[in-house]
């Protein structure tokens, strides 16, 4: 494996570098081929690809995280939960969360999830790993949450909504599903205002791999695809 400025330069048959010792604030790796099974090995190193042309590996320092007692739920969004919107479903229209997260958001900033990245994702829900929570208005999913989860680690890669709140309201039933299977750690990657707001934090690279240790040894309850909240207005 080379190096160049500090950042390694991956080849067919490289193995990842040590991320405690890497860059914090610039990619950990960049090269080889995004995949399922290499993504899946980064997330249980506590890597993740943020780019596929070409294909950056990260581990920030600090890295945010939501603790899963401490997702903040505003008066207003309680109220919300409360009336039940939405008919609110675990992985029963995982394609079409993962299209809605790939759309130009509104402030025209381009979509890191390429053909790719989508590929990929599908094929790790495909096999057990990927995972996505659903709001319904009627026959149309109008907000959700996906990401990837391995023994007791949960990594959220990205959220929309179309109806105002059906993002956090998806986020709210993942969490809470997170809770009673068992699962100890919600990685977000990086820290936003919006997700500051919701109870995210940072914490430090080093705190983060100690958590994602632990959490890997946890063997929680599976997220089975089912119905986890039905409409009612």
């Amino acid at each position: 494996m080379r190096y160049i400025g500090g950042i390694a330069i991956l080849e067919k048959g490289d193995d990842f570098p040590d991320p405690a010792s890497g860059p914090g604030n610039y990619p950990l790796a960049i090269g080889r081929q995004l995949t399922p099974q290499l993504m899946l090995e980064g997330y249980r190193r506590g890597i993740f690809a943020w780019s596929s042309y070409p294909v950056t590996w990260w581990s920030p320092d600090p890295r945010a995280i939501i603790p899963l007692d401490e997702f903040h739920v505003s008066g207003s969004l309680a109220r919300k939960i409360k009336k039940k919107p939405f008919r609110v479903t675990i992985d029963c229209g995982f394609e079409e969360v993962l299209k809605g997260c790939a759309l130009p958001r509104w402030t025209g900033d381009e979509t890191w999830m390429t053909e790719d990245f989508i590929a990929s994702f599908i094929e790790l829900h495909h096999r057990g790993y990927a995972h996505s929570v659903e709001c319904w208005k009627d026959s149309r999913v109008v907000g959700g949450v996906f990401g990837i989860a391995t023994n007791g680690f949960f990594s959220a890669e990205s959220m929309f909504y179309k109806e105002t709140d059906a993002s956090k309201i998806a986020l709210f039933y993942l969490i809470q599903s997170l809770r009673e299977s068992g699962f100890s750690l919600l990685d977000i990657q990086v820290l936003t205002d919006h997700t500051r707001s919701l109870g995210a934090r940072e914490i430090s690279r080093s705190n983060y791999l100690s958590l994602l240790k632990q959490a890997l040894r946890i063997q929680p309850a599976p997220l089975a695809k089912r119905i986890l909240a039905e409409a009612t207005c």
